[in-house]
């Protein structure tokens, strides 16, 4: 079985109090659960989510899937160059093939990892069994651990227990970003009895509900946990940015000397900020957000 010292983590990861007037004046305690100090490679959730899968594949080569700006796929890469495992990614749009390699995709490319580009309603069934072989013949992936996108499985969903548990009695609301739904179906199950989950989608549509619950059952045999999803702070769905998020974020850095990852934390601190000044928290209330990812690229941290 394949060691994975090399991906050994910093858990927990802090938990710190930022004094921000736009929480404070609502009586409200804002906090940041600092999942993006875990490892300096596989950020935040991705460490959660990856490393189960990584201990179930026992030493196989891994494949998984993610579109030209997946942080799952970095993290996959950078898992597999730093255990000398294989990787192949899946990359969603089969006309990215013919064009330079975009900043993310480079990194995989530069860390091991082989991508193999799909179009995008092969894409879409590739949850599909005749499907999905299809794909693992044309990418020479057949004889792989499958990690599927996003890194969600039950394997994962168990590993996000723990980040819940970790916030047992530390503040009222959890909230995180959610794009599969893994950390979220994970952290509502590992917290205690009082405490619930908020979920901030950052793709539109509002499907992730089902893929939740869904996960819960498959990780847990039921629904687990208090929990619910707030979709309006997608702006626009996944990877899309508008100005007033990108000035959101660069008020928030100014403010608190930390760097904001756009695609999936700024929409998690916007949506907390719209929340707290909305009256949806009861004053008293603490709220922690999730930080699972920083920005890309960028230096590690120094905290």
């Amino acid at each position: 079985m394949t060691s994975t010292d090399p991906l050994a983590p910093r858990l927990p990861s802090p938990l710190e109090e930022l004094a921000d007037d736009r929480f404070s004046r609502q009586g409200l305690r804002l906090l940041l659960k600092r999942d993006d100090l875990i490892h300096p490679e596989l950020i935040g959730n991705k460490w959660r989510k990856l490393v189960p899968s990584i201990e179930a594949a026992r030493g196989r080569a891994l494949v998984t899937f993610g579109g030209a700006y997946s942080n799952h796929l970095r993290a996959t890469a950078a898992a597999g160059r730093l255990l000398g495992l294989p990787t192949t990614g899946v990359v969603r749009g089969q006309e990215l093939a013919g064009r330079p390699l975009n900043p993310s995709l480079s990194r995989c490319a530069a860390d091991g990892m082989r991508l193999h580009f799909v179009d995008r309603s092969t894409y879409r069934h590739k949850s599909e069994p005749e499907t999905l072989a299809a794909i693992l013949r044309a990418a020479g992936a057949e004889g792989a651990y499958v990690v599927p996108e996003g890194g969600s499985n039950a394997e994962a969903v168990r590993g996000c227990r723990a980040l819940g548990e970790e916030l047992r009695d530390r503040a009222d609301v959890v909230a995180v970003a959610c794009g599969t739904g893994g950390t979220l179906a994970g952290l509502a199950a590992g917290l205690g009895t009082g405490q619930r989950a908020l979920g901030i989608p950052v793709l539109k549509g509002g499907f992730l509900a089902g893929d939740v619950q869904a996960l819960q059952e498959r990780a847990f045999g039921a629904r687990t946990g208090l929990w619910s999803l707030d979709d309006r702070f997608h702006f626009g769905g996944y990877a899309r940015t508008t100005d007033a998020l990108d000035a959101f974020a660069e008020d928030f850095e100014r403010r608190h000397g930390l760097p904001v990852e756009r695609l999936y934390v700024a929409k998690l601190l916007y949506g907390l900020v719209a929340l707290a000044e909305e009256g949806a928290f009861a004053r008293g209330t603490s709220v922690a957000a999730v930080v699972t990812g920083r920005p890309f690229p960028g230096p590690a941290p120094t905290a």
